[in-house]
């Protein structure tokens, strides 16, 4: 069995990497430690690159497609370790998560339709509703005692007051790390197959529920949610894959899978890239082991997180990461305006983060920061952290 080293220093200078190398594009100082954008710091598995590889060195390109053996690959996985087997003709392939997201909202709805979210959630959502002119409607969780609740019966007020087609749901949630319970996830099923109100699940962090917690496929908690669900998956986050440009849509209900595909279909995209196509397969069948350390690592980098802030930080709230490898760092005891936070954050800590309202409005007095790094660089982050707010 191989044994992978998380706490090895990957150069990314220079690579034309996003969070590395684009500070001054993106209107940040340079020289900051970026803990901002949800890639990890991790080379993926060797089996992947293996993979890779072999595609590269037989030097052709050309269009690909996918046979039996992808489907396979993809099915097992969510069947071990999910109890959700879905189907072949249920799996839509698109180039990621957002790109499917902004599909199945021109799909299932209309424009003026209201699509209900939940704040603070990674911002796309609200981007995808807007900018396909739809109306959007804000179900804002519930910040309780530190952890986040969904609110049920605000929920339903909104779907019936709106007359509600859509709903988006983030699985584990991106920013504020829940992992929903089955009870939960049953009650607001049961709300939308009330009213029915489509769910479109984004569940690509389903593979980092931390603490022993378990991520429930949303059909999973009742089967008659096939009918109405639309579930996002993807590789990118699990195996640090985001460049290849590969994600699976699971769509039970051929009448909405029909939708979907021919809007997909009306942008004139066909197949996903030669080596996003491998690097999924590939993920999918040899990557399991690597999961498993990463999944240790990354609880050990929690374990980390809460005690540096208990120590040393005990203004800064840690809210618990249940799931993802992000974390939600509540500032609001210092109370301070957001951007004097921001300011901060970036000219005293010297760290580039995700400011909380990018996240919606209840995000203000937040940050989200990566924690998919080697344990020196978050060190390092937390030491820089102290010294501009302890």
């Amino acid at each position: 069995m191989t044994t992978y080293d998380f706490d090895e220093i990957v150069p990314r200078k220079n690579t034309n990497c996003i969070k590395y190398d684009f500070a001054r594009e993106r209107g940040m100082p340079e020289g900051l430690l970026p803990l901002w954008v949800a890639d990890m710091d991790f080379r993926t598995p060797d089996g992947v690159v293996e993979r890779l590889v072999e595609v590269a060195r037989h030097g052709i390109f050309g269009y690909s497609e996918s046979k039996d053996d992808y489907y396979r690959a993809v099915a097992d996985w969510f069947s071990t370790r999910f109890g959700y087997a879905p189907e072949r003709a249920w799996i839509k392939k698109t180039p990621g998560v957002v790109c499917a997201l902004a599909a199945a909202v021109r799909a299932l709805t209309e424009p003026g339709d209201s699509v209900v979210i939940q704040t603070p959630v990674y911002y796309p959502f609200a981007g995808v509703v807007r900018q396909n002119r739809r109306n959007l409607v804000d179900n804002t969780l519930v910040y309780r005692d530190g952890r986040y609740l969904m609110d049920f019966d605000d929920l339903e007020k909104k779907i019936v007051d709106h007359k509600a087609k859509l709903m988006l749901l983030c699985s584990p949630h991106n920013p504020v790390g829940r992992v929903w319970t089955r009870g939960e996830l049953a009650r607001l099923g049961e709300i939308c197959l009330k009213h029915r109100c489509l769910i479109v699940s984004d569940e690509i962090h389903c593979d980092f529920a931390l603490g022993g917690r378990t991520h429930h496929v949303l059909p999973t908690v009742d089967p008659a949610l096939n009918e109405i669900a639309v579930i996002l998956t993807a590789p990118s986050k699990t195996f640090n894959l985001a460049g290849l440009q590969a994600s699976n849509a699971f769509i039970a209900n051929p009448e909405l899978r029909k939708l979907i595909k021919d809007e997909i279909d009306a942008t004139g995209y066909s197949q996903l890239n030669t080596m996003g196509l491998a690097a999924c397969q590939a993920a999918y069948e040899r990557g399991g082991e690597w999961l498993a350390q990463l999944l240790a690592y990354l609880e050990g980098n929690a374990e980390f997180s809460r005690r540096f802030f208990r120590e040393r930080l005990p203004r800064v709230r840690l809210v618990e990461p249940e799931g993802t490898y992000l974390l939600w760092l509540d500032f609001a005891d210092y109370r301070l305006p957001q951007e004097e936070l921001n300011r901060r954050v970036v000219s005293e800590a010297g760290l580039w983060l995700d400011e909380g309202v990018m996240f919606g409005a209840a995000g203000a007095g937040f940050q989200r920061v990566n924690m998919a790094c080697p344990r020196s660089v978050l060190a390092e982050a937390w030491e820089r952290l102290a010294g501009a707010f302890g």
